[in-house]
This record gives C-alpha cells, sequence and structure tokens, in this order.
C-alpha cells in the first residue's frame, strides 16, 4: 500500500532524461484487431496544428483527438470493451457463459464507467458503477442514460473504488476497474492492453503525415492506467530513437509527480480541479514500475491552465475537455517559462522536434465544475 505523502509544496516539476534507454517487452496486438472488428470502429483523428508548433518553438505538433470514441466522448472505452471481451470469454471457457448476466462493477469519475456501462449493455449484461462526490451530475446521468446501476459515494475516487470491490464480492458480479492493486492486477491489465490501440493509430498517422517518430509525447494521468500503455508501447519499440515521454496532472492531485520526487508510490490527498478525471489520490500498482522506469517526465498544472488549454484548442478546430486539454498545459509549463531551456534540454527537444499531444476527451466527457474531494486512504 502506498505511504501516505503531504509535501508541503507538491512538486510541479520530475525529469528523468535516463528513461529513454530503459525498455520493455511490446503489448500483445489482439486488442488492436478486436477494436477494428467493432461496429463504427475508425482511427480518432490525429490533428496538426502549426500554430502551436510556432507558439512552443518546434518542428511540429499534433493532437490525438479522442472526442469521439466508439460513440463516446473519451477514450476510455478501449480499455473497457476489451476487458469485458476477455471477461467475458474466459466466463464461457469455464462453462459460466450460458448462465444468468453477469454484473460489471466499477468506480468512475465519469470516463471509465460509462464505457462500461455502455459495452455492457450492447453485450447483454449489466453494470454497476460507483462514483465518487464531485464528479458533475450531468457525467453521472451519462452513466445511469446507458442503463447503468449508479451509487453515489460521499467520498474520493479511492473510496469509490474500495466500494466497487465490495460489491463485486456478490456471486455473479466482476470488478472492471482501471487502476490496480496487489491481488488484483489482471482486469487493469487488459485495459491498459486495450489503450494500445490509441499508440498504434497515431503511429499510423505520423506515417501519412510523413512527421517521422515524435520526439515527445505528452499524456495526461489520472491513476496512470494510459500512461503505462504509453510508455510500454513507446519503450518496447526498437525502430528508432525513443521519444521524451511527459506524464500531465493536475496540481490538485500531482500523485505521480509526487511518488516520482519521493521515490516510491505515495497516496496524496486530493484537491478541488475542474480535470475530474484525473482527481486520483493512488497511482495504479501495476503502472508505478513502468512509469516509474519508463517516464521522462512529470508536470503538474493549474486549472486555469487547462482552461486556457481547452479554448485555445477549440478556437483551432480541437474540442477537448479539461482532463484532455492537460496534456497541452503540461507541454507549455515544460517548454516555455523561467528554466525551460533546461526543461527542453532535459526532455531532448529541438527547433525540429514533432510533438504528440494526447486530447483524452471531448467537453461532453468531463461538464465544468469543481470536482472536490476528502483525503483519500
Amino acid at each position: 500500500m502506498p505511504d501516505n505523502f503531504a509535501p508541503s509544496r507538491t512538486p510541479w516539476w520530475f525529469a528523468r532524461p535516463a528513461a529513454r534507454s530503459w525498455t520493455c517487452e511490446p503489448a500483445p496486438a489482439d486488442a488492436r484487431e478486436f477494436h477494428a472488428s467493432l461496429p463504427g470502429y475508425a482511427p480518432t483523428p490525429l490533428t496538426e496544428l502549426p500554430a502551436l508548433a510556432v507558439e512552443l518553438g518546434v518542428g511540429r505538433v499534433f493532437v490525438k483527438d479522442e472526442s469521439s470514441r466508439l460513440g463516446l466522448p473519451a477514450f476510455k472505452a478501449l480499455g473497457a470493451s476489451w476487458a469485458v471481451r476477455r471477461v467475458l470469454a474466459e466466463r464461457t471457457a469455464e462453462g459460466r457463459g450460458t448462465a444468468a448476466p453477469v454484473t460489471l462493477v466499477t468506480a468512475t469519475d465519469g470516463n471509465h464507467g460509462r464505457a462500461v456501462a455502455r459495452t455492457s449493455r450492447l453485450l447483454g449484461q449489466r453494470a454497476h458503477v460507483f462514483v465518487p462526490h464531485g464528479v458533475h451530475p450531468r457525467a453521472v446521468a451519462a452513466v445511469a442514460a446507458e442503463g447503468a446501476e449508479v451509487t453515489r459515494v460521499a467520498g474520493t475516487y479511492d473510496e469509490a473504488v474500495r466500494r466497487a470491490a465490495e460489491a463485486a464480492a456478490a456471486p455473479d458480479a466482476v470488478l472492471v476497474q482501471d487502476t490496480a492493486w496487489p491481488g488484483y492486477e489482471r482486469i487493469p491489465a487488459w485495459i491498459v492492453e486495450g489503450y494500445a490501440t490509441l499508440c498504434a493509430e497515431v503511429d499510423a498517422q505520423l506515417a501519412l503525415a510523413r512527421a517521422g517518430a515524435p520526439g515527445l509525447v505528452a499524456v495526461p494521468v489520472g491513476v496512470g492506467s494510459l500512461a503505462q500503455a504509453v510508455v510500454t508501447h513507446y519503450r518496447s519499440r526498437r525502430d528508432g530513437r525513443a521519444p521524451a515521454l511527459l506524464a500531465v496532472e493536475p496540481e490538485a492531485a500531482a500523485v505521480l509527480t509526487a511518488s516520482l520526487a519521493a521515490g516510491r508510490p505515495v497516496t496524496v490527498a486530493t484537491g478541488g480541479t475542474t480535470m475530474a478525471g484525473l482527481n486520483c489520490g493512488t497511482v495504479s500498482h501495476l503502472a508505478w514500475p513502468v512509469l516509474r522506469d519508463g517516464l521522462d517526465a512529470a508536470v503538474a498544472v493549474t486549472d486555469a491552465g487547462s482552461a486556457r488549454a481547452a479554448a485555445d484548442l477549440a478556437s483551432l478546430g480541437v474540442p477537448s475537455g479539461p482532463c484532455g486539454a492537460a496534456s497541452l498545459a503540461g507541454v507549455r509549463a515544460a517548454l516555455t517559462g523561467a528554466g525551460a531551456e533546461e526543461r527542453r534540454a532535459a526532455l531532448g527537444l529541438g527547433p525540429a522536434s514533432v510533438l504528440v499531444l494526447l486530447s483524452t476527451e471531448g467537453p461532453a466527457a468531463n461538464p465544468h465544475t469543481m470536482s472536490g474531494s476528502t483525503a483519500p486512504h
């Protein structure tokens, strides 16, 4: 279990350039083939924004737009659909596939729970979703509209995860959670495998744009499962220069930045933030060793920085919610202002570098509200 961590001031920047020499095994390719077989599947756009390249002093900037993924306004459907498929296939192989529908249980800040609920409904299963305090009522209503039973939790995301795990102990119930802890790792690993489809799409789209390999990929972080998929994808490649990988999280929930600075997983007391989907106080047990060894840097950003980034992306034609826009806010924090030259050097960036920003959600995924919370476990 992570230690509690209460620094007098959360560190907003952490860098480890040696991460580019770390390598790992690639993720299985099965998930991408599965996603390609789904009705309505299409790669989400990778949009080039020359104005941002000029602003940031780099060669080219691309934004991966996840505002519409398999009919939902965020990337989470990739992980949820693959994990649910694996769960149901396993039950069928064990001779339980013809029994009554299974109840898929999860906790969510909005997007993951809606994705689990949607997948459950499409496959004729049930869903029970636990939602922590501070999630916007419209986000909760969107989960319920998928046919899920919704339980509101008067506490943090971590408390909602605990409640979901308890409920999943019931007969014919399975926990489909996108964070891991000791003893609960297999299903979160399937979710991470599902996210790899996004990275494979980026590779193909950069090739079509004749952009070459990225010099930096920026990814928003909550519990760290998407970042785990990104690190696994790029650190398992053997076909050229490894890109710098930058994690971005809210100042109010900078648990990864704090953990990296401490050299061990820690738990932080989260505060209010408009980046509700990133408002997590504990890094996934499964993600931590991968992020510790494979990330070049982590940066914490303000709600104001995220709001400005979302507005700027919208003006350039990319719809993004606060969590998705965190990538741009983080890159701006890293590459501009006092100390920027040192940070650029740490990331290995120059005037010809190619940047990829993962915008993980559209505005509909995360209605703007302050997501307050009490201290997590």
